[in-house]
């Protein structure tokens, strides 16, 4: 036999051995597919053969024609074979009644926290409130120094802070909205500053790492204290209803003078004392105050002309109150049999 029909014939075992491993491998009928292509293809292994036909002797063709068409149908034979054997494999087709009802398909909802969030940016959109947004990685200027917090100012004890850098932040409140909101307008201003903060705090029923507040801001000419409460009266009441009452309570904040806490009357019992109040009739809300004149100085405005006021509340709080839940973990776990409820 020729050198070369040996070489030729030595090809063709190679080519038969190398399909017989990819069919035997192929795990679906797009697999098969590909290796029908690859061999038997215009320019398949098995094709780029034949025309070895026109350069040998011409007693050796017929030998490689043989040869070359057994091998062809052989790849064709096992590329059926295992088509048929995937096709037995499928299960068969169920009846289907179009008429009867679909299935219902499982849709997502509004996370209950930020249920309560958008209650909250109705509320105040609807007594004139503008909503701000800003940056959840602050500088150290804007969270802490722009609001009246230098580095050894004793109030910064009361933030433990996840540092970036040195500069760096993650924010502790939405408070630097207002300062930055300030910067680029001039009064009146009448905003809220909804958002993500972030504290060094143990997890625990009623503290969170993460939490949401809102934060909001009014500056003009002739503002009072008055008028604070005013809002936050009418805010409690649009949220939990006419009955409820506000009261306020002297504490004190480093970027509000005078300040205070304020609490809502007990929604649970309606003032008269119970389990959840401690008896007292009162739930605590945050802080508010109005704004000390040292932060009009960073934004450059003259407190002998404005004057505002400023106020916080905790988004996770007011969801624990409004749905009666009792540990704030609850919120962040995805449990579906508690987010369904919502």
């Amino acid at each position: 036999m020729d050198n070369n029909l040996q070489k030729i014939f030595s090809q063709i075992e190679q080519i038969q051995d190398d399909f017989e491993k990819q069919i035997q491998a192929a795990d679906s009928t797009e697999a098969v597919e590909k290796i029908r292509i690859e061999f038997l293809g215009k320019k398949g292994h098995v094709q780029s053969l034949f025309p070895y036909l026109g350069r040998l002797d011409p007693k050796d063709r017929p030998l490689l024609g043989a040869k070359l068409n057994e091998l062809k149908n052989s790849i064709k034979d096992a590329i059926e074979k295992r088509l048929q054997e995937f096709k037995s494999k499928r299960k068969p087709i169920e009846f289907f009644d179009p008429t009867l009802p679909g299935k219902a398909v499982p849709i997502g909802g509004i996370h209950p926290l930020m249920q309560v969030l958008d209650e909250i940016k109705q509320i105040f959109v609807g007594m004139g409130f503008r909503i701000e947004d800003g940056p959840e990685i602050e500088t150290d200027y804007y969270n802490f120094e722009a609001l009246n917090i230098p580095a050894d100012h004793p109030s910064r004890d009361m933030h433990d802070t996840f540092y970036l850098t040195d500069q760096y932040l993650l924010r502790t409140h939405t408070s630097p909205v207002q300062i930055r909101t300030m910067q680029k307008q001039i009064p009146p201003i009448r905003m809220i500053a909804p958002g993500r903060c972030f504290r060094k705090d143990t997890p625990d029923a009623t503290h969170s790492p993460i939490f949401h507040q809102v934060e909001g801001l009014c500056v003009d000419k002739g503002v009072s204290f008055a008028d604070l409460k005013g809002v936050i009266q009418a805010f409690a009441q649009k949220l939990f209803g006419k009955g409820i009452k506000v009261r306020f309570r002297p504490s004190f904040f480093p970027f509000t003078e005078p300040s205070a806490e304020y609490d809502f009357s007990c929604i649970f019992c309606k003032g008269a004392g119970c389990r959840v109040c401690k008896n007292t009739g009162w739930l605590e809300i945050s802080g508010a105050g109005m704004v000390d004149p040292a932060v009009f100085r960073y934004v450059d405005y003259d407190p002998d002309v404005y004057s505002g006021y400023a106020f916080g509340m905790g988004v996770e709080r007011i969801a624990m109150l409004k749905y009666q839940v009792n540990d704030i973990r609850i919120f962040f776990e995805n449990d579906l049999r508690f987010l369904e409820q919502f």
